[in-house]
């Protein structure tokens, strides 16, 4: 059972999300409403760029030790009363889960925030095996009860707006009267906190994912910011810990280090409302918690992350930052990627994970401004990622045949510079000559995805090389006169 992925079709779905009004209404908040917190939470700070290298250095000596600390955080758990389970791949990891949950006798399951059990396909695998998951994030809920997938990977249904969401409501909800205002927020969110409110005093099972996996203790963390993933993980006679195994790091002192970027980066916030650690089942004396804890660590192809060229991408903490500041991502939406990771950071990790054959177009959907890079907090050279990817389409003859051919064509003539120069500088005056009357061409063959959009301007004097090759002959003509008229005479 695996997630449908619409990546092959991004410019299609790119298409249909510039044409959707209420969407595009929905995305112009993203730059506010994140840009300019982050951006004034990292300024407070005088030690934030310290804090991203020492990020940076955390990761990469957790990725190169990896099997050590996978090693030591099982048998930490382990020492808690837990229990360890590694799944190779998404179906592996469904069943694992399904059967802890048949195991518990669970009818329904409470789940808080997690990318990676989107990732699997979790929640219809649960449901096929008659347990009903129910997602107590209110982004998650959200579009949970609208068939729907996340749109972004910390605010779920940041493409929601206010009116969508009360017709949801009223629509799910309708054991509630229909004479009831749901037209301010505050409302809203006081009746998906009575609905979910008796999923979490019914639920057998609590799952969550994790932010961190400390090996030095075996602990889970999570950071939210509504307290939904405390009631997940406390009430249930079960806590399962969904994590990929990326996640871990070595000491709760790395921890503190990454905490601090993490929030700033992602809300603009010092710290989330919530960090909960989570470590083993409850103990004797506690007053509340799991009676059983399990963690499911996923690999699902970031092994072969671990050993290639993407391995800076397994450093990422998912603050979701890069796509905050992308400008793609911001005219399009997370949808429009078609599958969990949205924007820079789904552009690099879905083709690692899904293939470059089903995710070729995510790495060209870049202006490559380096926006992303610039604000990752664990400094991933997201450009760089993408041009490898963009490489690897080509060499495997993925990209259209014209546009093969066409930079096959341009690479002929720029291996040969004695061919190059007289041949731009043949159809630099070609194109000016015919476009001389309007300046510009409406239409021109090759280049329809330019003229489609708007006008391509007829060129005008000579081509960059010749105007760099004349503009140094002047300068070495004039050097030289200077340097003759200032030379002494012979004193006769």
């Amino acid at each position: 059972m695996s997630v449908q992925i619409t990546s092959p079709q991004f410019k299609a779905n790119a298409r249909a999300a510039l044409a959707d009004a209420p969407l595009q209404q929905a995305l112009a908040k993203v730059g506010p409403s994140f840009i300019g917190r982050r951006s004034a939470a990292a300024a407070k700070l005088p030690e934030f760029e310290a804090l991203r290298d020492s990020a940076r250095d955390i990761k990469n000596h957790t990725l190169a030790h990896l099997d050590l600390y996978l090693e030591r955080y099982e048998q930490q758990v382990i020492a808690a009363g837990g229990h360890v389970h590694f799944a190779v791949d998404a179906a592996e990891a469904r069943d694992i889960v399904t059967r802890i949950c048949r195991d518990a006798g669970a009818r329904t399951v409470t789940k808080g925030k997690s990318m990676v059990s989107e990732e699997i396909g979790l929640n219809a695998h649960l449901e096929a095996a008659g347990i009903q998951p129910v997602e107590t994030d209110l982004g998650e809920y959200l579009i949970q009860i609208r068939g729907e997938a996340p749109s972004h990977i910390i605010a779920p249904a940041i493409h929601l707006n206010k009116d969508q969401i009360e017709a949801d409501f009223r629509r799910v909800h309708t054991e509630l009267p229909p004479e009831r205002n749901l037209s301010e927020p505050t409302s809203l969110l006081a009746e998906a906190r009575t609905a979910l409110r008796q999923k979490f005093l019914v639920a057998d099972v609590g799952i969550t994912g994790a932010n961190f996996l400390v090996a030095e203790t075996g602990t889970s963390i999570i950071v939210t910011n509504e307290g939904n993933g405390d009631l997940t993980q406390t009430l249930p006679k079960t806590h399962i810990v969904l994590a990929s195994l990326e996640k871990l790091v070595p000491t709760l002192e790395d921890v503190s280090q990454l905490l601090r970027v993490l929030a700033r980066s992602a809300t603009g916030q010092e710290m989330s409302v919530y960090t909960t650690f989570s470590t083993g089942p409850r103990r004797p004396g506690d007053v509340d918690g799991p009676q059983a804890y399990h963690v499911v660590i996923v690999d699902n192809g970031r092994s072969g992350m671990l050993a290639g060229q993407f391995r800076e991408m397994l450093r990422c903490i998912r603050c979701g930052a890069c796509m905050n500041h992308c400008p793609v991502y911001q005219a399009v939406g997370g949808h429009s990627y078609g599958w969990v990771y949205p924007g820079p950071m789904g552009a690099v990790l879905t083709p690692s994970l899904v293939g470059i054959e089903k995710g070729a177009n995510l790495p060209n959907a870049s202006t490559f401004c380096g926006r992303c890079e610039q604000v990752c907090p664990v400094r991933i050279p997201l450009p760089k990622l993408m041009r490898n990817w963009r490489e690897k389409e080509f060499e495997r003859h993925l990209t259209p045949a014209p546009q093969r051919y066409g930079l096959a064509a341009w690479a002929f003539f720029a291996r040969r510079g004695w061919l190059y120069r007289p041949a731009t500088r043949l159809a630099m005056g070609a194109l000016s000559l015919l476009g001389r009357a309007k300046g510009r061409f409406a239409a021109l063959p090759l280049a329809g995805g330019w003229t489609k959009y708007r006008d391509f301007p007829a060129p005008q004097g000579d081509t960059f090389q010749a105007q760099w090759q004349a503009r140094r002959q002047a300068q070495a003509q004039a050097q030289a006169q200077t340097q003759s008229q200032t030379q002494p005479g012979d004193g006769r």
